[in-house]
């Protein structure tokens, strides 16, 4: 692979972590008390559990269908936010765990090959395309987790 190649891989990689230009989503999710992560603060529509939720949600699809042709998403947009505004036991460190891990995955993905191909049974997302969406999607409901949490005065 060509340097300018490597570069990207690395600069793609930065984005899916964030952190570069804002709070990561790790530093957005961590030391939530359970008290607070059900919380639809002020008449907003979503509480800190239904955004963890659905990023994890959707990152998992955009995962799924870069790798998989058999895979089947989600009905959009029902499928992807929970009905429920508080966890049930245990599924909040569930939630956390596995977006940590598509994340890991898909990093892999980036470092397997032609991240520019068309996925074969897409109708012309690439790797990168996919990549880049999951990276805005996560930086911008990062964003709305914080902000819930400083409504809710747990924010740093």
């Amino acid at each position: 692979m060509s340097n300018e190649h490597n570069i990207l891989i690395q600069e793609l990689i930065k984005m899916l972590q964030g952190g570069g230009a804002h709070a990561t989503l790790e530093d957005a999710l961590s030391d939530i008390e359970p008290q607070y992560r059900g919380v639809k603060p002020h008449g907003l529509p979503y509480s800190i559990w239904q955004l963890a939720e659905h990023i994890r949600i959707a990152q998992w699809d955009m995962l799924e269908f870069s790798k998989d042709g058999s895979h089947q998403s989600p009905n959009w947009p029902d499928d992807y936010w929970p009905k429920e505004s508080e966890p049930a036991d245990g599924a909040w460190e569930k939630t956390i765990e596995q977006i940590y891990a598509d994340r890991a995955k898909f990093i892999e993905l980036l470092n397997s090959g032609d991240i520019y191909a068309k996925i074969p049974h897409g109708d012309g997302q690439s790797i990168l395309r996919e990549a880049l969406q999951i990276a805005d999607h996560n930086a911008y409901h990062t964003s709305e987790i914080i902000l819930l949490r400083r409504l809710l005065g747990i924010w740093k």
